[in-house]
Parts: structure tokens; sequence; C-alpha cells
């Protein structure tokens, strides 16, 4: 198996992960094709080695452990370490080294997320050393990381942070053997509960959709609904059920060979004249056009 490269030697990258902040000081793919000598990191430095193919033998503070096909380890301060190869099948690795920086300006993240993250930074700073075979499909992580990375799409820099922020949390999981979390799970509010049912109804529903039906879903009067989409979105009903139509239209355009006038119905349109009009006005191009423009690109 081809394992992607990662490029990510000079990205200043700082990631708080509960009340820490960790500091990526390189994230890196190679082969081993010769051993690595015996080396210690920084008393706050931590290097995750997750190895995807190959074999070899981790020497960590004088034991021996054997390396083969999924094994991932973690190297801490003080923890002396040495990897030896079989040149016969060299071992890939994909490797993170952070720092531990401290606590985010002194202040903890009290929010649940923040809380759980904490739970977790504790359990790394404390596991200095640790080996095992990934039990949590961590690959696909790092081969999403050396996409990102190699293609730098706009907002990829967001991407990488959550990808390595998955990854520890991952490492966690296989440091503890998935144990439940010690923390309750809190539920949505009154609030949160409406905007999931006004996201779903205008993904699924957008071409049957009134304003009436909604407001029922949600138990309010239909000024209330009118109200609430316009603090939450600042659009009118009218507009949000326009934009999940013509997001749908786009869509089937695109990956349909739908006629243009069977699109129109699909999406709740009475007349194939009133939704050409509505999709030029917003895309600029007739739908025609647009099929034909996507087509190609």
């Amino acid at each position: 198996m081809n394992f992607p490269p990662i490029h990510m030697d000079h990205m200043d990258l700082k990631i708080p992960f509960g009340d820490l902040m960790l500091n990526i000081l390189y994230v890196r793919f190679g082969y081993f094709y010769k051993s690595m000598q015996e080396h210690v990191h920084s008393n706050k430095s931590y290097e995750l080695h997750f190895i995807p193919q190959g074999q070899g033998t981790l020497v960590a503070n004088g034991k021996r452990y054997l390396i083969s096909a999924n094994t991932l380890f973690m190297t801490g301060p003080d923890v002396a370490h040495e990897q030896i190869t079989n040149p016969e099948d060299p071992m890939a690795e994909y490797c993170i080294c952070f720092e531990v920086i401290g606590e985010i300006d002194g202040k903890a993240d009290k929010t649940a997320k923040g809380q759980d993250l904490a739970q977790m930074a504790e359990i790394v700073v404390r596991t200095p050393f640790w080996i095992g075979q990934d039990m949590q499909h961590m690959l696909p992580l790092f081969q999403q990381l050396a996409h990102e990375t190699t293609l730098q799409y706009i907002g990829y820099y967001s991407m990488v942070t959550g990808i390595i922020e998955q990854i520890i949390i991952k490492l966690v999981r296989n440091y503890t053997n998935n144990r439940p979390s010690l923390r309750p799970v809190q539920l949505k509010t009154l609030d949160d509960n409406r905007l999931v049912i006004i996201e779903n109804s205008f993904l699924g529903e957008y071409a049957t959709i009134t304003l009436q039906s909604l407001a029922d879903k949600l138990g309010l009067s239909v000024r209330q609904t009118e109200r609430t989409l316009k603090n939450r979105y600042d659009v009118s009903f009218t507009q949000k059920r326009q934009q999940a139509r013509m997001s749908a239209a786009a869509y089937f355009l695109v990956t349909t060979p739908m006629s243009v006038s069977r699109i129109a119905e699909q999406t709740g349109f009475a007349t194939l004249e009133h939704f050409s009009q509505t999709f030029k006005k917003l895309f600029g191009i007739t739908p025609s056009a647009y099929r034909e423009h996507h087509k190609l690109s």
C-alpha cells in the first residue's frame, strides 16, 4: 500500500486542548530504511508514532517491544527510545510531535467540550509512554491529513486543526480501551431542539414545507416562527425556503440526469418559468447553463 506524505514541517499550529495548548512542532511521514538511534524529548514534548505498515523493534527505557503494522505508541518526556527497523519489511511511520505549553491564558473552558477535552488532556500528560495496537482506525485520519496539507484548499488550516484534535482523542481512546466517559452528556435546550427541527425541515421538505407546518412542528405561532427564523438566519421563511430549494436544484443539476422541468417540479415550483427566473436571479445563469458549466469544470 502507498501512503501519501505529509507536508507540515513549517506550519505554525497551536491547538487548544482542554486546559492546555498543544504546540505542534512537526507532523511527518517516512519509511525506516535504517534504524533511529536512541534519543529523548524535552520535558514538555510528546511524540505520537503510528506504524501503518512494516516491522521492527522499539526499545524504550531499556525494554524491547515488537512493532508490526497498526502499532501505535507514544514517547513523552524523559522516555529514552530507539527504533530498530526490519530491513526486509521497513516500517512506515506517521509521527506527530507536540509540546504542551500550559494553560490557555490561565482560564479553563467550562463548556461541555472544554471539560471533555480537559479530561483527555490530563490523561495525555500523565501517560509519557504507551504502546499497543490501534483499535480506533486512525489511518484514514492520517491519510486525510496528508490530503489537506498537500492540496491546501481554502479552510485547510481549520481542517488540519480538527483532524489532529481527532487523532489525539483517538489516541486517548486507545489508552483507555474505549472506557466510557465519566462526564454526563449535556442535553439540548428547547431552542437547540427547535433549531434541529428547522434544519431538518428545510433540508428534507423544501418542496412542500409551509410556514404553518413548520410552526406546528416547532410548537410556535406563525409570528413566533417568523421571528425565530429572522433571529437565527436573518432571512424570512420565504427566503429560507427559496435558498433550500435552489440548493437542492443546483445539486440535482450537477449530479442527476433529470430534466430541468422535472427538477423544477421536484423542488416545489408550480411552473418551469418561475423556477428558471428564480434560479437565474440567484446564480446569474440559467439552470441549463449551470449544468453545462459544472459538467465541464
